[in-house]
């Protein structure tokens, strides 16, 4: 057999035409996708690699380069290591664990597969979370020698939580412990106790050895007590998520608008769940404006009728206004629309998430603006004890409210895990930071209402004869804030007009009182500020902030809170050494004892403005020639007039 060809031997004889049915079949499979989980070392990889060796999906170039490599890292003796056909990664094969996500595809005469192996230390949680967002099925290895352990029991968690559904306990290694069935009956058992704790009732159990091949593709001789399916049979005839999506409500969140010319305009997607056809009526969300649909449109022509897994464009008999991210269901059964939640949210980056901080929320289609504003509780995965927490760290996982700047579509993630689940974006890197699973509607997001009045913005500003705005002032503590924005407060009340300063001080005595200074009371205390000072905006006040606010994030949380002229960053650029010498109150030689945590400058970090419209080198002006800098400013951009008259 020459290198490269497939150990299935395709005959010699082989026409174009016989190529074509072969494609053809392939085409009509379908496709599960599913991952295996697990302990560390028991035997994921392995298996794997002996579906791809069974399945016939290995050329024998790629047999021949993991005979070799299994000489030099294997840990089978003179045996084939089949793990080393998925484990990629150099680190992965001198350490011989699995580090990252590794998918394979194969298939079989039936069916067509996408396997994740996914890895089992608790600090690669995030990987393995990944790896089973879009699974249908999850392979959960036991080591027959080890039983349930907390790893085990931690991915059975994470798997249910991530709502799949069906779940394989491969009970593997059973050839360690010479095929004993006393050994399979009490994993069994342990497992199905665990699993009627979580909810988990589509469980199977198969006893095999990934390294023997035994209960893979074939029925184990050596265990002859054992009359179930093998793995592979199981996989070849599960039921497949996408065929139950198709029972489901549709949903099509639109991708984009198409209108190619004057004469048509449609709305492109992938259907989410259900099914649907020309003529039924349809509601767009969250506008709320119903319509028919007219066609249904592919590139290989019009279709009777679309159903969950299909890319389609539709028309619709009434002009829409329908955009990129809006949902379009039956008016039968719409999806639920809603701005605050209970969810439950993933982890993923090494800077903690804090309670106030703004994210950028993108589920489907739809990207929004986001503030987790609780966080209920933590939950310990290994437990499954729920623990209180400020923050979230890397691969936690809490349960949490959250709040978006707009009403959203959605659904359930244990409903339909598309319009459900969502991942959460850092604004300043556009790193995805979390994923999150959306439970229900908090009752306050149908309750509450923004209240029309008649008295707005304009008219408040216009009778103080002033525009409302923002002058942020910010750096580090004893940096000249306060006393900048105490004399430029004076000179704006000289000039006649309407004023309030707020001080980081004064504010931690009244409406800030509860906070402490860790990271995530921080960020709690420049969120509430940052909502009163759009209050004062909205009373046509020019409100003067003077606080550390050490978080980028933070200070740009605040500017969105209002009109993009009404808010000015004023960064007082003052040394740490020259703030040291400064150090009326004493807090910088506390904190150099250790006697003050969390003190921005010394244990605490402070992240310098990047663009701010004022930069106060405070170092080399007095406070007169800084605060007449602030007015120089307000005077050019307008916002002020120097005679003392409103721009």
């Amino acid at each position: 057999m020459a290198a490269g060809e497939h150990l299935s031997g395709r005959p010699a004889g082989t026409t174009a035409a016989d190529v074509e049915a072969y494609l053809a079949r392939h085409r009509q499979k379908s496709l599960l996708r599913f991952i295996t989980c697990g302990s560390v070392d028991d035997g994921k990889s392995t298996l794997i690699g002996r579906l791809l060796y069974e399945s016939k999906m290995l050329f024998e170039d790629q047999l021949a380069a993991v005979e070799a490599d299994s000489k030099k890292y294997g840990t089978q003796g003179e045996a084939i290591d089949f793990a080393l056909l998925v484990d990629g990664l150099a680190a992965e094969r001198e350490q011989g664990i699995t580090i990252d996500v590794a998918y394979r595809f194969f298939s079989t005469d039936k069916r067509k597969f996408i396997v994740a192996d996914t890895p089992g230390h608790e600090q690669y949680t995030r990987n393995m979370v990944t790896g089973a967002s879009t699974a249908d099925v999850a392979v959960v290895m036991v080591d027959a020698r080890k039983g349930v352990l907390t790893q085990t029991r931690r991915h059975s968690y994470l798997v249910n939580l991530l709502g799949i559904r069906r779940i394989v306990v491969a009970i593997n290694k059973m050839d360690l412990v010479g095929y004993a069935e006393n050994v399979f009956r009490r994993i069994v058992e342990d497992y199905s106790a665990f699993a009627r704790q979580l909810g988990i009732e589509d469980v199977c159990f198969i006893p095999m050895s990934a390294f023997k091949g035994d209960n893979i593709t074939e029925p184990s001789a050596a265990m002859p007590w054992y009359h179930g399916a093998t793995l592979m049979g199981y996989l070849e005839t599960v039921e497949v998520d996408e065929s139950v999506m198709q029972l489901a409500p549709f949903r099509l969140p639109v991708q984009w608008v198409n209108r190619p010319n004057l004469d048509f305009r449609g709305f492109a997607g992938t259907i989410a769940g259900g099914a649907i056809r020309p003529g039924d009526r349809v509601r767009v969300q969250p506008s709320g404006r119903e319509s028919t649909v007219a066609r249904i449109v592919t590139r290989d022509g019009d279709l009777a009728q679309a159903v969950a897994g299909q890319s389609i464009t539709i028309t619709l008999a009434d002009e829409i206004d329908i955009s990129r991210g809006d949902v379009i269901s039956t008016v039968a059964a719409p999806a639920e629309i809603a701005d605050q939640f209970e969810c439950t949210i993933v982890w993923m980056h090494d800077e903690p998430m804090f309670a106030g901080r703004p994210y950028l929320l993108k589920i489907g289609t739809r990207t929004v603006s986001a503030t987790v504003t609780d966080i209920k509780y933590q939950v310990n995965v290994n437990t499954l004890e729920h623990a209180a927490a400020k923050t979230l760290e890397l691969n936690a996982i809490g349960v949490c409210n959250l709040g978006l700047d707009r009403a959203i579509a959605f659904d359930p993630y244990r409903v339909n895990r598309d319009t459900g689940g969502f991942i959460l974006i850092d604004r300043l890197t556009n790193n995805t930071v979390g994923a999150g699973l959306l439970h229900f509607a908090l009752r306050r997001a149908h309750n509450i209402h923004m209240q029309h009045v008649d008295v707005d913005k304009a008219a408040r500003a216009a009778i103080k004869h002033q525009k409302g705005c923002v002058l942020w002032l910010t750096g580090l503590s004893g940096a000249g804030k306060s006393s900048i924005g105490n004399l430029v407060e004076k000179r704006l009340h000289a000039l006649g007009h309407h004023t309030y300063l707020l001080d980081g001080d004064n504010v931690r005595h009244g409406l800030n009182k509860d906070l402490g200074f860790t990271d995530a009371d921080r960020v709690e205390n420049i969120r509430r500020v940052a909502e009163v000072a759009k209050l004062m905006v909205d009373a046509g006040l020019i409100v003067l902030t003077a606080f550390i606010s050490p978080f980028r994030s933070e200070r740009r949380m605040a500017r969105n809170l209002v009109e993009g002229d009404e808010f000015v960053e004023i960064f007082v650029d003052t040394p740490l050494e020259v703030a040291e010498q400064r150090d009326v109150k004493g807090l910088y030689r506390k904190a150099r004892r250790g006697d003050l945590k969390n003190f921005t400058g010394i244990d605490s970090p402070y992240e310098a403005p990047e663009t701010p419209e004022i930069h106060i080198e405070a170092a080399r002006c007095t406070v007169e020639q800084a605060a007449g800098q602030v007015l120089d400013y307000l005077t050019r951009s307008g916002l002020i007039e120097s005679g003392g008259r409103p721009g």
